[in-house]
């Protein structure tokens, strides 16, 4: 494959220098820098640029590494779950339904931009629209340490239906049959040892990520060459390695090259087509429909017996519209199928969601908190195993976060006080793998008001250690422990010294730097193993 375009595009300093600052400002307001990058893209469109090859191709890359960071997440054991692939299967269906009705009754009545749309390709700007944003989503999740979490879990796996539905749209909108030669394609399942195998091998630097280019722009090229969708290639690459532990870290590891190379997607998508009023308005009028599709994921997930919480937090998750919803629009406009202001209005609609989803992500404890009465209402009186709530059983000290810290401090605190400690995390696998080498762990959320009013009730504990994967789940827990006037002492874990002043600020009695004090426990270890 030629990479000449990759380093011409690279070298043209002026849109990549207004896409960082345009996506420099969207983060400092707390939002995804690609809004900043649709803004970019609307701001080369109004002096007069256009998207050329390049950025086309920079685009198409972009797409490919999505799709492959979409196969790396499948976890089939999510996808069958019910609350999983039929609560996204009825929603989509209901969304399309509902708002392709609605779309299609404004092209009969000639309203701006509607007309002359039939009902095909009314129902396709419905699926469009249905759609919610998976690098919103996870990168959300993520900065809150909530992946692992029963929410986390269950958005990513709708998110991932969604996708695949995409990508069926994508491979069937070519028009084109696989050649006879496509049924050999299915010799890459027996051949995922070897895959395994060099990603085994490959280390955890530069090689590991030029494996990762090299699994998704082959499994591309090989799809694209048996007469199928070459993007569909990149998601059964990323299938196929999937079950690998090391997946994680691959996809981690992928992850900035995948979103630099989007750049180019967000860029063209605002160079598509031409801003004018009645675009701007009716992609405003799009946007209370986020609410709809919210109020609806919700509704769907209570009769499904997850919990209210929950439920909420897995819709406000899914609170937007998405990236692949513009890539759907992307084939009709180069189809023919809709012209291409339709492009700019779904981007604006995008842009303005992940403004709202982001503001309701960041008080998502504090509106469950303010309306749970409300939401209670909902929540049926049957709810899952792994979404019930537990106490503490009498434990005197409490460890939030069973990972690499929380796992040691578990151990040495079991050490000096025996049964009375107990660990508590939210991810299931992670607590049954603890369970099984003896460790008293229990399922909790430290940000859940439902959790800590169990706790409130009758609890013994005089002192929490609160090992979280990040500042903001550590802030969380504090806001929850100040909100029950917690009267023990409260440690917390910080990787830098600012980190540590917010911390004691929202109410720790101790702070442990995992990053300063590690040479004061390797030196302890030392002398404790050698009798120095």
């Amino acid at each position: 494959m030629d990479f000449e375009w990759v380093a011409i595009a690279l070298s043209d300093v002026s849109w990549i220098s207004l896409a960082f600052i345009l996506g420099f400002l969207a983060r400092l307001i707390g939002l995804p820098p690609l809004v900043g990058f649709l803004g970019t893209g609307f701001v080369l469109n109004s002096l007069g640029f256009s998207s050329g090859e390049m950025l086309q191709k920079l685009s198409d890359l972009g797409i490919t590494l999505l799709l492959f960071a979409v196969g790396l997440k499948l976890n089939l054991k999510t996808l069958i779950r019910p609350q999983v692939w039929l609560v996204s299967t009825i929603h989509m269906t209901v969304v399309i339904v509902f708002l392709g009705t609605v779309i299609f009754c404004l092209a009969l009545m000639k309203a701006p931009l509607f007309s002359g749309l039939d009902f095909k390709f009314s129902m396709m700007l419905a699926f469009a629209l249905s759609f919610s944003s998976t690098v919103f989503a996870v990168k959300a999740l993520e900065e809150k340490g909530q992946i692992k979490s029963l929410h986390g879990r269950i958005s990513i796996g709708i998110l991932v239906m969604q996708d695949l539905a995409a990508v069926i749209f994508l491979a069937t909108s070519m028009g084109k049959f696989p050649s006879l030669w496509a049924p050999l394609l299915i010799l890459l399942i027996p051949l995922r040892p070897l895959f395994h195998y060099f990603l085994r091998r490959t280390g955890h630097g530069e090689l590991m990520i030029l494996y990762g280019f090299v699994l998704a722009m082959g499994g591309a090229e090989l799809f694209e060459l048996a007469g199928i969708k070459d993007d569909l290639g990149a998601l059964f690459m990323g299938v196929l390695i999937s079950s690998y532990p090391k997946s994680k870290e691959l996809a981690k590891s992928m992850l900035g090259f995948k979103d630099l190379f989007l750049v180019g997607f967000f860029l063209s998508i605002g160079m598509s087509g031409q801003i004018s009023a009645e675009v701007v308005i009716i992609g405003l009028l799009l946007v209370p429909f986020i609410f709809i599709k919210t109020a609806l994921f919700y509704f769907l997930m209570t009769r499904f017996k997850l919990r209210s919480r929950t439920s909420l937090l897995t819709s406000l998750n899914l609170t937007n519209y998405s990236e692949f919803g513009l890539i759907v629009a992307a084939i009709g406009v180069a189809k023919g199928w809709i012209i291409g202001e339709w492009l700019i209005v779904i981007a604006i609609a995008l842009s303005i969601s992940f403004v709202v989803g982001a503001s309701l992500t960041r008080k998502e404890d504090r509106i469950y908190q303010k309306y749970r009465n409300f939401w209670l209402g909902f929540q049926s009186k049957e709810r899952l195993p792994d979404d019930e709530i537990f106490g503490t059983f009498g434990a005197t000290i409490a460890i939030f976060g069973m990972g690499r810290v929380g796992t040691g401090a578990y151990d040495k605190m079991h050490e000096l006080k025996g049964k009375t400690v107990v660990g508590i995390d939210f991810d299931s696998g992670k607590i049954k793998l603890h369970q099984s080498m003896g460790r008293k762990v229990l399922q909790g959320d430290p940000g859940d008001a439902d959790f800590w009013e169990k706790v409130e009730e009758d609890h013994k504990i005089e002192l929490v250690m609160l090992a979280l994967p990040n500042l903001q789940a550590n802030l969380d827990a504090l806001g929850q422990l100040m909100e029950i006037s917690f009267s023990g002492r409260i440690a917390a874990t910080a990787r830098y010294p600012d980190e540590e002043e917010r911390l004691y600020k929202a109410g720790a009695t101790a702070v442990f730097n995992i990053y300063t004090e590690a040479g004061t426990g390797f030196a302890d270890h030392v002398v404790e193993t050698n009798h120095i």
